[in-house]
């Protein structure tokens, strides 16, 4: 399939898509993004992951633009400053880890500074801690003062059934009063309403003042379907689902196989180029 001639932005996922499976930013998908700018092309990313969670990108990718972190619920220049917030109401919060609980997952917390958890010892604590770089704050139980300030609630469980069935539960629950999405089977993330990866395809383009005709997407994800719809142009990493990869307008190789920089210089680069 060819890509869009048309294009001035890529926004791109993080993790399964812009790393690999080890967390590793390649040599190769470097140079994809420096090829982006070279091109005149921009270049932005989102995730799930904290802000700082994604500080470790922004050097070797020479990022110029906003980033959103907690898929749209923090937008951030390159230096980190708080451009927008979006944070959950309490009330909703707190709703949210009862209702994950009580569907037995583990929760985490996340306001614009902190990430607390009530068990270090808890699957993927540890894994995300290497991930983003910074330690969790160890707290007894989460309180009013946590959720007043609360950007993200997570879901946890290794029963990727469970999070599935909790992800249906929150989003029946929660109604239009949060955006409740997997970002991994693991993973539940519950965030404000505008913080999804479609409205961060939204503010984007808001903010650049480009099209979201114009506006690339890239993601394996079931929350990139968020975005690929939004976007005029949408590729799917190889790694995604046969659900996701449904709903992009082209596929890619697998993150672990240069999938990023294939989809960069086959639908991005060539179609400009041409």
């Amino acid at each position: 399939m060819n890509g869009r001639p048309d294009i001035r932005l890529l926004l791109a996922d993080v993790d399964g898509t812009l790393v690999t499976d080890d967390k590793v930013l390649t040599d190769t998908a470097r140079a994809a993004a420096a090829e982006l700018h070279d091109a005149g092309i921009a270049f932005a990313i989102t995730s799930g992951r904290p802000p700082r969670g994604m500080s470790m990108l922004i050097e070797p990718l020479a990022l110029q633009d906003a980033m959103a972190g907690f898929n749209g619920g923090v937008y951030v220049d390159p230096d980190l400053s708080i451009l927008q917030c979006h944070t959950l109401d309490p009330g909703v919060a707190r709703q949210a880890v009862t209702l994950i609980l009580g569907q037995g997952l583990d929760a985490w917390v996340y306001t614009e500074k902190e990430w607390l958890v009530r068990n270090p010892g808890a699957p993927h604590v540890e894994h995300e801690a290497w991930t983003v770089k910074f330690d969790a704050t160890v707290v007894r139980s989460f309180t009013d003062a946590h959720f007043a300030q609360a950007v993200k609630v997570v879901g946890v469980s290794d029963d990727h059934a469970l999070v599935a069935a909790c992800e249906k539960a929150a989003q029946t629950s929660l109604g239009d009063k949060a955006s409740a999405t997997k970002s991994q089977p693991y993973y539940l993330d519950v965030t404000h309403p505008q913080a999804n990866k479609g409205e961060v395809v939204t503010t984007l383009s808001q903010m650049l003042d480009i099209p979201p005709a114009q506006i690339a997407t890239i993601g394996d994800g079931p929350n990139a379907v968020l975005m690929f719809r939004k976007s005029g142009f949408s590729i799917a990493m190889g790694n995604a689902s046969d659900e996701v990869k449904a709903h992009a307008s082209a596929v890619t190789d697998a993150n672990d196989n240069d999938g990023f920089a294939k989809a960069v210089r086959r639908f991005i680069l060539r179609s400009a180029a041409a």
